[in-house]
């Protein structure tokens, strides 16, 4: 049987979600990976091993998936000890030119996903009385053009973190949020050239940055020196949140 702390991470398969769940089994933890891509098993259990790795296909836009999935967790492994809400999806226009669609699909993973996993995370690690919740918001969330159903979204999750940071601080739950900036990504590397080379550009630090220093910053606020921070989000995004070069 697993004595590891438990981690489950949404949007596991690939990119940040991939860091993450490599840099928590390093940390010592047993890492439940979520994500809707089915084939995405190989390729974790290829980077951490089968013993370290329970791999769940699933979408967290969905109630009963969900609750699923978090009824499974406490069966198997009889706690939660984090809970790191990454999956999210794009879907960019300029508001007059964005579909209700393509609003309400991106709102119905990015926030109400993450609020659905909270919220499960919640009855768990209140009855138990610990746990870490961090969810992967977005500097975007700060405004960015062609991205209102995004940022929106984004700006949600922040919000969100505070206010369960407020109910389950009582609990010794610590609820924080990461807000990465330009990461380099197989979504960034679909980019055009010459767009990528103009946000590297825009960058204070002149550069991108890897999966793996969200997953660093994820790691922080996801073990036991972070008992006295909650409520707070952690911006890993070479200094564009300050406002330089905007």
């Amino acid at each position: 049987m697993n004595k590891k702390p438990v981690a489950i991470i949404t949007g596991a398969a690939k990119g940040i979600g991939k860091a993450i769940c490599i840099r928590l089994v390093n940390d010592g933890f047993f890492v439940v990976a979520a994500d809707q891509d089915a084939e995405g098993e190989a390729g974790l259990v290829d980077a951490i091993g089968r013993d370290n790795l329970d791999y769940v296909n699933m979408s967290i836009g969905n109630e009963a998936q969900v609750k699923e999935l978090f009824a499974g967790v406490l069966t198997k492994y009889k706690s939660v000890d984090a809970v790191i809400n990454n999956a999210g999806i794009i879907r960019d226009n300029m508001i007059w030119n964005m579909s209700v669609e393509d609003f309400d699909a991106v709102v119905q993973v990015n926030l109400k996903g993450t609020w659905l996993m909270c919220r499960e995370a919640s009855l768990i690690m209140k009855s138990q009385k610990s746990g870490r919740i961090v969810n992967i918001a977005s500097r975007a969330w700060l405004g960015n053009r062609g991205q209102s159903n995004y940022s929106s979204s984004k700006a949600g999750v922040v919000g969100l973190t505070r206010v369960l940071a407020l109910e389950m601080g009582k609990y010794n739950v610590s609820v924080n949020a990461v807000a990465p900036g330009l990461i380099d990504t197989p979504l960034t590397q679909k980019l055009d050239k010459e767009v990528l080379q103009k946000l590297i550009e825009a960058q204070p630090s002149r550069s991108m940055g890897q999966p793996e220093d969200v997953a660093a910053a994820v790691s922080f606020l996801a073990s036991p020196l972070t008992r006295f921070i909650t409520g707070q989000t952690l911006y890993v995004d070479g200094g564009k949140s300050i406002g330089a070069n905007m």
